[in-house]
């Protein structure tokens, strides 16, 4: 019960919203079902911050379970105290658990263990009494420790009271409270160095000599300089002025500062914290730094994923996909409004071959036959002068179809995909590259069902992504396409078993599966049938049956979001209205929203046998039946002649499509092959703490060319004194 306290704390809700809300996921339900489906017990948590649930939920429980483990070894020592329990059962984070348990660990040899061994520890205790006088001075005292024992050596009173000193540096590098308190001073004090490793340019020579406090370097700099530093590029350390850092063990040790035991304290004050306590204290910062970098990273990375899958899909057009190179030449896939392929070939427009007429009667060939209305070029080698060939070349035609037009598409992770097994499998008749130029085709049409054949750390929409921890990776950047592909909705008819996989309570057996029945059943008629396909039970079906479509089918509700749960609801609804199945089909529905409002939509949910949330829900529905949330988002820029980065001059305003969103800025393709930056100084008049705040991969926006370097590719943009508005 404790953690569902500590979850409504951190997340500014009530503990019996919690309560339930842990339940649902304790259940086995997946998180998109929780989010659409469940809205009454979660209080409408939308799916992002069910997930950082989740990831909280589960890193308490993990806390819980090493407390506990803890609790049991020391126990097991025998030297279990109330203080100790307190201790634990108050610690916020494992980084403290794991300081309290520290002196209970077993340790391997140690300076101070083997004087320990040797008799030292009545010696150690009597210099941190730190009395008034000693009546033995120190050193004398120390003489009572020379032994000549075999194994137990100490051979002069200088040997007893360093072994004194070892124990001593031991015990106050292990006490929890002086590490965290020299930990949070560090952390408020000092700074993060780097310096050059190499004489040699590279990327990382902002920071050859560098340096910036703790409390205030920015994510995307840790990463950086993490990377510089594994490149050998360079050498990074945390500084703390030594005096500082002595002195807040001098605060929680030295308890006389008249004592004869002052001088040999000191002494081992300074050897715990150089030799013990600062560099572990470097690590843990260090490391700390990294994590809260990578998580807030992979934060940018996840919107930036899911604002990327999300956008507008271009809608019942023939595209020719065209995968730009050089040597081997450019290769072209005609696909049909519903992503079939009609024809491949492969061009030579560009050098060594510089094929033009060549190739353009064959583009025009497969325009002209199979209908063309757009060509999609990838943004990849030779894109810039695939752009001109098919702007200046071939649309310029008067031969070639009127209204065609070109845009240029992220081609990251195509390459990938095109070699891997699934895209064998889904295209075995074809080669590597024409799968490339297919994938550059569809994922125009479909972004969505086309992304999530890639590896979703390929996309190429992150910010040092190789450098995070794998499976953390992997596991937020898969939450976000769930979330999209069951946000979306998926027709089971057409869907491949990758996007199937995706879908809330199907795993890539069953997705498999549904495939195969399909292939060997026909279409699916009803969503009931899905129940007939192996691997998929009634959890399972409760789980996936709302996110999958039937476009068509005889039972209107099976093509849209509303779960079979819910079908005597809707019933109801209509015939308590006076409408009918057929209205819905034939969107005569737009009265719906006035009618219940007017009647009253609290009393009719209770009048229903559901909630608010379910019935404004069923609501949507029923108003657009089967709609497609892309289709709000802007539609991409498409083109018929080319810009090049020597026709911007200072002021010119463009339109642009956002395409990666990083901590300082986001990056915009303006057309002309290389895309410029939009800084986040620049985004707008006032003061934003992040560009998300402003902008989202896939938006289109306006932007004025503050300065370009035609020698580096590189473009300045502004926003500034154009207004917030995108």
């Amino acid at each position: 019960m404790e953690i569902i306290k500590v979850l409504a704390q951190e997340f500014n809700l009530k503990e019996k919203q919690v309560e339930d809300t842990v339940a649902l996921m304790d259940e086995g339900n997946t998180i998109p079902f929780i989010s659409r489906y469940r809205k009454e017990v979660t209080g409408g948590l939308e799916d992002v911050t069910l997930r950082d649930l989740f990831d909280r939920l589960t890193y308490l429980r993990k806390m819980d379970d090493r407390r506990n483990e803890i609790s049991s070894l020391i126990d097991g020592q025998g030297k279990l105290t109330p203080e100790i329990t307190f201790a634990l059962n108050n610690a916020k984070t494992l980084v403290e658990l794991e300081d309290i348990y520290r002196p209970y660990k077993p340790k391997r040899t140690t300076r101070a263990s083997i004087a320990r061994a040797k008799g030292l520890e009545p010696l150690a205790q009597y210099i941190l009494e730190q009395r008034d006088v000693y009546e033995t001075p120190i050193d004398v005292y120390a003489e009572q420790f020379i032994s000549t024992e075999e194994g137990k050596e100490v051979p002069d009173a200088a040997a007893a009271l360093q072994g004194a000193s070892d124990i001593i540096a031991e015990d106050v590098s292990n006490d929890a409270e002086i590490r965290k308190l020299l930990r949070e001073f560090t952390t408020n004090y000092g700074s993060v160095t780097t310096k050059a490793a190499k004489d040699e340019p590279s990327v990382y020579e902002n920071y050859y000599d560098f340096s910036e406090p703790i409390r205030k370097l920015r994510g995307h700099r840790v990463l950086a300089i993490n990377r510089g530093e594994n490149e050998e590029f360079l050498k990074v350390s945390v500084t703390l002025p030594e005096e500082d850092g002595i002195a807040q063990l001098v605060s929680r040790v030295i308890t006389n500062k008249q004592s004869p035991a002052l001088p040999y304290l000191m002494a081992t004050l300074t050897d715990a914290y150089e030799r013990l306590l600062f560099p572990a204290i470097e690590r843990e910062i260090r490391t700390s730094l990294f994590d809260d970098a990578a998580e807030g990273a992979l934060k940018v990375f996840a919107e930036n994923l899911r604002n990327l899958l999300l956008v507008s899909p271009l809608k019942g057009k023939t595209v020719l996909g065209y995968d730009p190179g050089y040597a081997h030449g450019c290769k072209l896939a005609v696909v049909d409004k519903i992503g079939k392929v009609l024809d491949t070939a492969v061009i030579y427009p560009t050098k060594p071959r510089s094929e033009i007429e060549k190739s353009k009667a064959i583009v025009l060939r497969l325009i002209n036959k199979y209908g063309v209305d757009v060509v999609s070029i990838g943004n990849g080698t030779a894109s810039r002068e695939s752009e001109q060939f098919i702007a200046e070349q071939v649309i310029a035609d008067p031969t070639c179809r009127r209204g065609v037009k070109y845009t240029i598409v992220s081609e990251a992770g195509a390459s990938v995909y095109s070699a891997s097994p699934l895209a064998v499998e889904e295209f075995p008749d074809y080669d590597v590259m024409q799968r490339s130029a297919i994938s550059i085709a569809r994922r125009l049409q479909d972004p969505l069902a086309e992304l999530v054949k890639i590896e979703p750390k390929a996309i190429g929409v992150g910010q040092y992504q190789h450098d995070m921890k794998e499976a953390r990776l992997n596991e937020a950047l898969g939450g976000v396409v769930e979330d999209c592909v069951n946000g979306v909705g998926v027709d089971i008819n057409t869907a491949s078993f990758s996007l199937l996989s995706y879908v809330s309570g199907i795993n890539t057996a069953a997705a498999k599966n549904i495939v195969k029945f399909r292939e060997e059943n026909g279409e699916f008629r009803s969503r009931a049938q899905i129940l007939k396909v192996p691997k998929i039970g009634a959890k399972a079906y409760t789980q996936c049956a709302g996110f999958l479509r039937i476009p068509g089918a005889a039972e209107v509700l099976d093509s849209t979001g509303v779960h079979p749960e819910s079908y005597d609801i809707v019933r109801n609804l209509l015939a308590r209205f006076k409408y009918t199945t057929e209205d819905v089909r034939s969107g005569n529905m737009t009265l719906l929203r006035f009618q219940v409002e007017k009647y009253g939509k609290a009393k009719l949910a209770a009048e229903l046998g559901c909630g608010e949330p379910t019935l404004e829900d069923i609501i949507k529905e029923l108003e657009k039946p089967g709609r497609d949330i892309r289709d709000d988002a802007p539609a991409p820029i498409l083109s018929t002649e080319v810009l090049s980065i020597e026709d911007l001059k200072p002021e010119m305003v463009l339109k642009g499509t956002v395409r990666n969103v990083v901590d300082f800025g986001c990056f915009v393709d303006i057309g002309v092959h290389h895309d410029g930056l939009l800084h986040i100084s620049e985004m707008c008049d006032r003061f934003i703490k992040h560009p998300s705040e402003m902008y989202s991969v896939g938006d289109v926006i306006d932007v004025r060319i503050k300065a370009v370097d035609v020698q580096k590719h590189r473009i300045s943009l502004t926003r500034k004194g154009m207004g917030d508005n995108k």
